[in-house]
């Protein structure tokens, strides 16, 4: 705390407020109200306050978010019954954030022109006659009001409505209010929690990585100073302090707030839980979940097998898929779905390719993997059609196609369909959103791979960068000296994502297949290959 915060006397803090207060009220009528006076960031979170039963929201110090809930908090009360109106329960960690919330919902009440009493405190009754909880209220005419509480978990005993936990990291007990707050949902309440961080081992923090690992059905924001900023968040600074709008401006005074935070800039301003650095799995943890005896196939072929003639390259990796391939393939379960996950490479790292298994408990299993070195791309494509062609109840797959792999995810695309094959461009938004389900099933216990040292080593070079789970760029070195960058926990984190889609299956065999095998429907009728249907049953023909 700064010194001039210690020493701010309470008649300069109310005129503050009041100033403060003030200026929000005109921006709200000069900008027509809600819609035009929020910004990007905080319409988002309340479009997903209204469409989730719990949300929370990760978000970044002083960029209003709470201040965007208000208006949210005031429509919700203003609003009758049967409009979706309910009760509001703002609950902070101290006093002042109490009443600051009821005053800022009394703005935007008056902005909206809703009939609200004038924001009053009273003595809460909790049902403990031995305490006296001071609180903060606004009544509506619609008979709904917005009460600031106390975190305490019985103030919420027996109550109905719109829970809002504010800087939730901060509560003695969240686990409790928590508890309490969920109890809510059963006759159609809300609940929001809102924080910025507070180390990694906090509750927050943990309700957040379960929700994004699909062990809590919550929904999650994420919002940091720069997405706040993306959406306007200095030029309405600008706007409310009469001070003129420049990207110069701006510049200068993101570089001057980063600084003023120094080492705490990360936690406080960009989501990141502070000593959350680090292996995002433990050795020992992929080490017990590679405990199936399937194997490691290792293609590579040397630099001049690339200019080889067409017909060489196509028949010695067709005779490759044969003798190590198939033999897999044909052992797997025709009455489990199967799909896919590929980290592509051409030449400096490893192409990657994990077929994987759901059972019929939801496990997933990885029944092997192949990895190509050195392997032109016609050839790439040859094998990864060999695998598809092949794989039971294919359900598709998820190629990595940032690069050259764009090619292959196309050619893929266009070979299965655009519903079951998915091109993904990696970025840190994709891998925040399904690493953390990954990592999930590693502790469940709900994922089983193949015993191998370089994939071992592959997954633990996985770290939490910027709050973000992701393959540093740094390269190891396999059992074999080739270079590794972590392809195997790449491709199977595609992989296990595309079990966890809306999956698309059919019947369907390609007309290679079918030319090769004489298809399904020859041995019923004699059909020739080229005849109609082309292996799909199509009533009427062509």
């Amino acid at each position: 705390m700064t010194e001039s915060a210690r020493t701010i006397s309470d008649a300069e803090w109310a005129a503050t407020r009041r100033a403060g207060l003030a200026a929000g009220a005109q921006l709200a009528r000069d900008a027509g109200g809600i819609e035009g006076v929020l910004l990007g960031y905080q319409k988002r979170l309340l479009s997903s306050t209204a469409s989730h039963k719990v949300t929370i929201c990760e978000k970044s110090r002083r960029i209003g978010a709470t201040w965007g809930v208000a208006s949210d908090a005031a429509l919700t009360a203003a609003a009758v019954k049967s409009a979706g109106g309910m009760d509001v329960f703002y609950i902070g960690y101290n006093k002042e954030m109490a009443r600051e919330f009821i005053d800022v919902c009394g703005m935007w009440a008056k902005s909206f022109n809703e009939a609200a009493s004038e924001a009053e405190e009273f003595v809460f009754d909790d049902g403990d006659p031995d305490s006296k909880i001071q609180a903060f209220r606004i009544r509506f005419a619609s008979g709904f009001e917005i009460i600031a509480l106390p975190s305490r978990p019985r103030s919420l005993r027996g109550m109905q409505g719109f829970v809002i936990l504010d800087e939730a990291a901060f509560h003695d007990d969240l686990g409790a209010m928590m508890k309490a707050a969920l109890a809510l949902l059963m006759w159609g309440g809300r609940v929001l929690v809102i924080s910025t961080h507070l180390g990694v081992a906090n509750t927050f923090n943990r309700l957040i990585e379960d929700a994004r690992a699909g062990r809590k059905p919550y929904h999650v924001e994420r919002y940091t100073f720069d997405d706040a900023l993306k959406d306007g968040l200095y030029q309405r600074i600008c706007l409310v302090t009469g001070e003129e709008w420049t990207p110069e401006g701006e510049a200068k005074w993101r570089a001057e707030t980063i600084a003023g935070y120094g080492d705490d800039a990360d936690e406080e301003l960009f989501c990141v839980p502070s000593q959350g650095g680090g292996v995002y799995m433990s050795r020992a943890l992929i080490e017990a979940r590679m405990v199936t005896d399937g194997p490691v196939l290792r293609l590579s072929r040397p630099a001049e097998f690339t200019f080889l003639p067409k017909e060489y390259r196509e028949a010695d990796i067709a005779a490759w898929c044969k003798e190590h391939l198939e033999p897999l393939l044909k052992k797997l379960d025709p009455e489990r779905q199967h799909a896919f996950g590929q980290d592509f490479a051409r030449n400096l790292d490893l192409s990657v390719l994990i077929p994987i298994e759901i059972g019929k408990t939801l496990r997933r299993t990885v029944p092997f993997w192949i990895e190509m070195s050195n392997i032109p791309f016609e050839q790439q494509r040859q094998v990864l059609f060999y695998l598809c062609d092949r794989l039971p109840r294919f359900v598709g797959g998820k190629m990595d196609a940032s690069g050259n792999g764009a090619y292959l995810a196309e050619v893929a695309a266009q070979k299965y369909g655009p519903l079951r094959i998915e091109q993904v461009k990696m970025s840190t938004e994709w891998y925040l959103v399904n690493f953390p389900p990954l990592k999930g099933a590693f502790e469940d216990g709900s994922i089983l791979l193949p015993k191998d040292a370089d994939g071992i080593d592959d997954l633990a070079t996985v770290q939490t960068i910027r709050g973000i789970p992701r393959v540093p760029d740094i390269r190891t070195k396999g059992a074999d000296g080739k270079k590794r960058h972590g392809d195997v926990a790449i491709a199977l984190v595609l992989a296990y994502a595309q079990t966890r889609a809306d999956h698309w299956e059919a019947g369907y065999q390609s007309a290679s297949t079918v030319a090769a095998t004489g298809g399904p429907d020859d041995e019923d009728d004699g059909r020739a290959w080229w005849k109609s249907p082309l292996g799909a049953r199509i009533r009427g023909g062509f």
